[in-house]
């Protein structure tokens, strides 16, 4: 029998990481949204991760009774950072009160640190996933 749960540990990460990626994206493209639908400037967001033990009852009951009870990671929420705006003065802004435009609070320094690190941990998930495939194709070659 083939044990798919260190797969499972790294499909979890990479699946994780992607959504951090399309977030950091997201913060890099709005950098300099002044009006957004819900009104203001566009408010960085972050994403929260969280052990995936926890996902459901059902799904750790099972993976308890088949001895396969994977972990991982999950993404828990995506939330906007409450970190104080910038304020430009731009009097020929049509957003500008009294000439002074309120600006979104990313930074586009932190969104690179940030890509890096995500993209890093996509690779390590990614050699993790294609080591345990490797070892699986090994175990049953070995009968062969």
């Amino acid at each position: 029998m083939i044990d798919t749960s260190s797969m499972n540990i790294a499909a979890s990460g990479l699946n994780a990481n992607q959504l951090w990626l399309n977030v950091i994206a997201n913060n890099i493209a709005n950098a300099n949204t002044t009006r957004t639908p819900q009104g203001g400037p566009y408010r960085r967001e972050i994403v929260n991760f969280a052990p995936a033990t926890g996902q459901s009852s059902f799904q750790n009951v099972l993976g308890q009774a088949i001895g396969t009870n994977d972990a991982g990671v999950q993404v828990t929420s995506i939330t906007q950072d409450t970190g104080p705006l910038k304020s430009v003065y731009d009097p020929t802004n049509p957003d500008a009160v009294n000439g002074y435009v309120q600006m979104p609070n990313v930074d586009i320094s932190t969104e690179m640190v940030d890509m890096i690190t995500a993209s890093r941990a996509y690779e390590a998930n990614s050699t993790a996933f294609d080591a345990a495939k490797q070892m699986d194709l090994d175990a049953l070659n070995i009968g062969k």
